[in-house]
């Protein structure tokens, strides 16, 4: 599952030699949402693995990046307990196009706040319900149950 995100590096750590044979490299981007006119802040913790590890070294923490990756899954199994292990594997990193600085105030760059939530619920697919996500956790403010 390739998925893409866009936000601001927070965070590049060391590359880790996991094993002989995998290596790893972990970065926190900051994601800006805007719902009701409030901003929400989330952090993601991502990784680059192998041969990927290098292609971050050309940004800068607080640069606006975009960010390709896979959503990876494991199953664990320790001592008859199972744990699920999700990881967020980038594949490709780019500078952010049309996603300037909003503002310099004193050397902090502000960045523009991200587009408006969407909370239609609907997937441009014709009409068709087949594989359509439904509205994923929408705010309270979005839920209108006045009659009038």
């Amino acid at each position: 599952m390739s998925l893409e995100v866009t936000g601001k590096l927070l965070v590049k750590y060391d590359s880790q030699q996991v094993s002989e044979k995998f290596k790893k490299r972990e970065f926190v981007i900051e994601l800006a949402e805007e719902i009701n006119g409030n901003i929400y802040t989330n952090f993601a913790k991502m990784q680059l693995v192998q041969a990927k590890c290098e292609i971050i070294d050309r940004f800068k923490e607080g640069d606006l990046v975009k960010v390709s990756f896979n959503l990876k899954g494991n199953k664990w199994e320790r001592d008859g307990k199972v744990n699920y292990i999700t990881n967020l594997d980038a594949w490709r990193i780019e500078a952010a196009t049309g996603a300037a600085p909003a503002a310099n105030n004193g050397g902090q760059q502000q960045y523009a706040p991200a587009p408006a939530y969407n909370n239609n619920g609907g997937n441009n697919n014709g009409g068709s319900n087949f594989n359509s996500a439904p509205n994923f956790n929408p705010s309270p403010e979005a839920i209108d149950d006045l009659p009038f």
